[in-house]
Formats: structure tokens, sequence, C-alpha cells
């Protein structure tokens, strides 16, 4: 991994899921971790475990056209994290950002390599 474009390894992990303690090699004194806050932690993709089915990347989401059948939606601009499921921010033309959560019922399907994805507007009480 790397920490301001320095490649560092974890030497030790403790603390919480949300609020981990990292020891990083090359830092000895917590003097030398001041310039380090704030900084992104890159992992490369490799290093990380597969996704099981129905997992995605959110960049790969971004981007992607939504659909509802053959009709045009617009476009996904984030995912967004909220308690209960996922979120699609999706833009439209002439009209509301729509929501749509990442469950069945609402997502026929997602193909990420075509960038499309299949929403369910009736049930979004879109229709």
């Amino acid at each position: 991994m790397t920490v301001a474009g320095v490649e560092r390894e974890i030497v030790r992990r403790s603390g919480t899921d949300a609020s981990p303690i990292l020891r990083l090699s090359g830092i000895e004194v917590r003097e030398a971790l001041d310039p380090l806050r704030g900084q992104e932690l890159r992992v490369p993709r490799s290093a990380l475990p597969p996704l099981e089915e129905d997992e995605y990347w959110a960049e790969e989401l971004v981007g992607c056209a939504v659909r509802d059948g053959e009709r045009e939606v617009g476009e996904v601009q984030r995912l967004l994290d909220y308690p209960s499921c996922d979120l699609l921010e999706v833009r439209r033309e002439g009209a509301d950002v729509l929501l749509v959560p990442l469950v069945r019922d609402a997502v026929r399907g997602i193909d990420v390599e075509a960038r499309v994805i299949d929403v369910d507007l009736e049930f979004l009480g879109e229709a």
C-alpha cells in the first residue's frame, strides 16, 4: 500500500473496523505520523479479496447508463452509502435527481461491462 506516495506495509493493526489503529513500516516515532495525517491510504485492487456475486466497486457504477427496459432514464452520478442500503444517484435530463436503492425490487440487473443498469421505474413510483 502507499501513503502520501510512499510504499508502506502494515506492521500491526488494532482498534475496530470503524476506528482502526495501524502501525506502518518506516514509522518509528509518533511525531513522524504528523505529515501523514489526512493523507490517502491506497491499496492496489489486486490485494483486495474478490467481490461476491452482486457486489460492485462504486467507481464501476458511476457513469453507467440507467434504463427501464429500453427507456432511457439517466446516468449514475455517484453511489450513496445509507444505513439501510446503498443508493444510486441518477441524473436525469429535465427532471429531479432519482435515488435508486440497490435492492432487487428496484434494480433488475447490472451489466458493468456494458455500463448499463436496468431499473424498475414502476417500483420506484416514477412510471
